[in-house]
C-alpha cells in the first residue's frame, strides 16, 4: 500500500514543504530589500581593526639619526 493517501504521508509532504519554503522564503525577502540587507549586517562587525600607533619617521629623519650615530662612533674612536 502506498502511504501518500494517508495522513502520515500528508504530513511529510508537509513538513517537507516548510522545510523548504522557509528558507527560500527568508532569503528572498532580506536578499531583495538592501536596507534590510544592510542592517543585518551592520549589526555584527566582520572585520576588526586595532588601533592605529605611532607612525615612523621619514627616511630623511631616519638619515639623520644614522649620521648623529655614525659621527658620535668616530668621536669615540
Amino acid at each position: 500500500m502506498s502511504s501518500i493517501g494517508t495522513s502520515k504521508g500528508v504530513l511529510e509532504i508537509a513538513k517537507f514543504g516548510v522545510y523548504v519554503s522557509v528558507p527560500v522564503a527568508l532569503t528572498y525577502l532580506v536578499a531583495t530589500d538592501s536596507k534590510t540587507l544592510k542592517k543585518l549586517m551592520g549589526l555584527r562587525e566582520y572585520v576588526v581593526y586595532p588601533p592605529e600607533g605611532p607612525r615612523p619617521p621619514p627616511p630623511e629623519e631616519l638619515r639623520e639619526r644614522a649620521r648623529k650615530i655614525a659621527r658620535k662612533r668616530q668621536q669615540q674612536q
